[in-house]
């Protein structure tokens, strides 16, 4: 079975040549992890999850799927969150984004967070996240001043993760449209270059193996009914 990786919004634009050899999915919601490991996954990646109005991907699941000695592997968005949680269990981490989380230069989940185009619409991603907003400032050098930095930087962090673009960034920091342009026109995207390189590492032989397993995983009446219900829906007709 081919890797499986769940991802959206942080692959937009990625040519499809990083992307042939893998099964890829939608973002993952909750369910969907412990789903592809009855389904005979041996390795899986989660780049980018649901949440908001849906029940986002539990932790538990990720530690089945490890207990099953599966290769759970995660970046650049909510895969970054729950490699950065989840790596004492075995899951893998890759890029910077999941270090910044792991090593607790960041903590909140909405740095990586955006609004996007269904499914339908490839997950266009809609709003930037700060991630991406600070990889981009960072990158401008010259192109800004010191004082215009400070200013797009706070209105970065200021802004919720659905109302960040380019043109509010530039709108909150008292600058001009010309700003937004200029910021678009160097646009980086830390989360798509995190994702890319985890794309890699699953297209790659041979993978890289979790840590031994020194921990036994712990059964709860919460996922007893997760998969009751997982397996409700594949019985149903």
């Amino acid at each position: 079975m081919k890797p499986v990786v769940f991802a959206g919004p942080s692959i937009h634009g990625i040519a499809d040549e990083h992307l042939s050899g893998l099964d890829c999915r939608a973002p993952a919601a909750r369910g969907d992890i412990l789903d592809t490991v009855r389904q005979g996954a041996r390795t899986i990646g989660l780049i980018d999850g649901l949440y908001g109005d849906c029940a986002a991907v539990w932790h538990k699941e990720i530690l089945f799927a490890l207990s099953n000695g599966i290769a759970v592997f995660g970046g650049a968005s909510m895969g970054a969150l729950r490699a950065a949680e989840c790596e004492a269990f075995g899951m893998i981490g890759i890029g910077d984004i999941f270090e910044a989380y792991r090593d607790g230069h960041r903590v909140s989940d909405a740095d990586v967070a955006v609004s996007h185009a269904p499914g339908e619409l490839g997950y266009r991603p809609l709003t930037i996240a700060l991630v991406d907003a600070e990889a981009t400032l960072a990158a401008c050098g010259d192109a800004i001043t010191p004082e215009e930095y400070d200013k797009l930087a706070s209105a970065a962090r200021t802004l919720h993760f659905t109302r960040r673009t380019w043109r509010a960034v530039a709108t909150n920091a008292g600058l001009s449209t010309a700003t937004a342009h200029l910021l678009a026109a160097h646009a980086i995207s830390a989360k798509r270059n995190d994702a890319t390189r985890l794309l890699s590492v699953l297209k790659n032989e041979p993978l890289p193996s979790p840590a031994p397993q020194s921990w036994k995983l712990q059964n709860t009446l919460f996922f007893e009914q997760l998969t009751a219900r997982q397996m409700a829906v594949e019985d149903a007709p």
